[in-house]
């Protein structure tokens, strides 16, 4: 009969290192994106007060118990939804230029398309939520502030603009603020063809301010 030393021949210290993940953990792991994926729908499709843990639980497929052990407040589950889902389109913008700075008109596109879909209109209802809610308010204006700056330092890379030069900076921001903009008219109406004339206009402007 064989020993455990034999059947396990890594000390003991080092078993936790293992890099394979047990069956339970990986259905762990599948649950809690369901969870933040249906909450960043639900935000889109209901709003803050129609978005409950119990309707995105039943959403994700899972019981409301499940969901409570992952994210033990409703608050912890819908900042860690419009977080996750901001780093998956962070990730997914980089990776339509993955050789860096690219030509503007493209990615002015992909940066207004990014403040019009739905990771937007969800993360609007956090905003107005949290502007009444003292519990939220906190979490939200940080992770706010920390999806801002990534995604100001993603616009720098892809438009290769130089902020050592005056009002650089700012233009870049402003560029931010307007996708931002777009991004709330389309909450109201769906005007494609405006927007279109609008990115090409901006795409012009930071060609001639960032050389």
């Amino acid at each position: 009969m064989s020993t455990t030393a034999e059947r396990d021949p890594l000390p003991r210290q080092d078993r936790g290192t293992r890099p394979d993940r047990s069956p339970k953990q990986d259905r762990s792991r599948a649950t809690r994106q369901r969870l933040l994926e249906a909450a960043v729908a639900c935000l889109a499709e209901h709003g803050w007060a129609g978005s409950t843990v119990t309707v995105v639980a039943e959403r994700a497929g899972v019981s409301r118990g499940a969901a409570q052990h992952h994210f033990p407040t409703r608050e912890d589950l819908f900042t860690a939804a419009v977080e996750y889902v901001s780093e998956e389109r962070s990730l997914a913008l980089r990776a339509l230029f993955p050789d860096g700075a690219a030509d503007r008109r493209a990615v002015v596109s992909a940066v207004v398309d990014l403040y019009t879909g739905p990771l937007f209109r969800a993360a609007l209802h956090l905003w107005v939520a949290a502007s009444n809610e003292d519990q939220l308010r906190p979490r939200v204006t940080e992770l706010e502030a920390r999806v801002g700056r990534e995604t100001h330092r993603i616009a720098v890379d892809l438009l290769g603009a130089d902020e050592s030069r005056p009002g650089v900076r700012e233009t870049v921001q402003g560029f931010l603020d307007m996708a931002r903009g777009l991004g709330l008219a389309n909450l109201l109406t769906d005007d494609v063809g405006r927007r279109r004339r609008v990115v090409a206009q901006w795409a012009a402007l930071l060609e001639e301010a960032l050389g």
